[in-house]
């Protein structure tokens, strides 16, 4: 019996020692197994802890030491959904460091040392919809993670080292319902203008956003980049692309940037109310047509009445000629005529 029980025991911890650590709770962490959350704050980690459950989804870690994340860090959890890594020491991130995370929603890297970030990090990301960077150093951000943002509904850029925010990038995100851009170095010249221009029309469809204050160039220090008039950007060449299509927009948006918030909600009120610019548009390419009409007929007009003339001289041509072969054949007659008759003369 006594031998029964023994094996009986040993079976017991072979199964146990057979069982994945994988699906154990990390010791320097606090787990919940019904709401599958992994709370990991303020431990004094240096690193992403191991042997996290595979069906975490998810995973607080702020407030540690953490100084990088490595290749597939995260590749234990891959159903993740909130990962918050912000208040550590992060300074270098491995481009496939996210690698495997399809299903993440929201991830935070605020208040670390990072100061760029690789094309490549968010690449197989498509869910984002909530990324923070604010309080980082950031210089900026890779046009070509543009496909990876496209979800995103807010993106914190507050307190890095940004002082241009490329135009391209911004018009991805049309989902973005807030962002935040100040305590940066804006650099307030003809590269900003495209800034300028994304910021009044994601205003006016009713996005959120706190302030671009200028550093650069001096006359426009601590200036907000949004009250700026385009006249003070005439140092810009006349011929750059940027500045006249601001030039253009500004002419088209001038009245619904003077009437404010006030403008929005009126505008919000009314249904189906076109904006300003595009009744302007409309209104421009009906007279532009109307002009074209009337051309486009005095050329007809002038073809007709070229085709006609030329007509008529060429008739006028064809009988004129007609009458001089005429006339030149009665001039022989008569010339024959008085040979004839000095010649019967002498005959007789």
């Amino acid at each position: 019996m006594s031998r029964s029980c023994v094996s009986t025991v040993i079976l017991v911890c072979a199964l146990l020692s057979s069982l994945p650590l994988s699906h154990a709770c990390p010791k320097e962490c606090s787990c919940n197994s019904n709401t599958k959350v992994v709370d990991c704050r303020g431990r004094g980690l240096y690193d992403i802890p191991r042997r996290l459950h595979p069906d975490t989804q998810e995973l607080y870690l702020q407030d540690n030491r953490i100084r990088g994340l490595g290749s597939v860090a995260f590749r234990e959890i891959p159903l993740v959904r909130i990962l918050d890594l912000s208040n550590n020491s992060i300074t270098s991130i491995s481009p496939t460091a996210l690698q495997g995370l399809r299903t993440l929603q929201r991830l935070s890297l605020a208040y670390n040392g990072i100061r760029d970030l690789d094309k490549r990090l968010l690449g197989p990301i498509r869910s984002l919809s909530h990324l923070d960077l604010s309080h980082n150093s950031l210089w900026g951000l890779p046009g070509a993670m543009g496909d990876s943002l496209k979800n995103l509904s807010y993106l914190g850029l507050a307190n890095n080292r940004l002082t241009r925010l490329d135009r391209s990038l911004l018009d991805t995100m049309t989902h973005l319902d807030s962002i935040t851009l100040r305590n940066n170095p804006w650099r307030c010249d003809c590269q900003l203008i495209g800034l300028k221009l994304w910021l009044e029309t994601y205003l006016f469809k009713g996005g959120v956003v706190d302030e671009v204050l200028c550093t650069q160039p001096e006359e426009k220090k601590d200036k907000d980049l949004q009250k700026i008039p385009y006249q003070l950007f005439h140092a810009c060449m006349t011929t750059s692309y940027h500045y006249l299509f601001a030039n253009i927009h500004h002419l088209e948006s001038e009245k619904l940037l003077r009437g404010g918030a006030g403008g929005m909600a009126e505008c919000e009120t009314k249904q189906k109310h076109r904006p300003v610019n595009l009744r302007h548009a409309i209104a421009t390419v009906i007279i532009t047509g109307v002009v074209c009409g009337i051309v486009c007929l005095m050329m007809l007009a002038a073809a007709v009445y070229g085709c006609a003339y030329a007509a008529i001289m060429a008739k006028y041509q064809r009988e004129l000629k007609k009458n001089e072969e005429l006339a030149a054949a009665q001039g022989a007659d008569h010339a024959t005529a008085d040979e004839k008759e000095p010649l019967e003369n002498a005959i007789a």
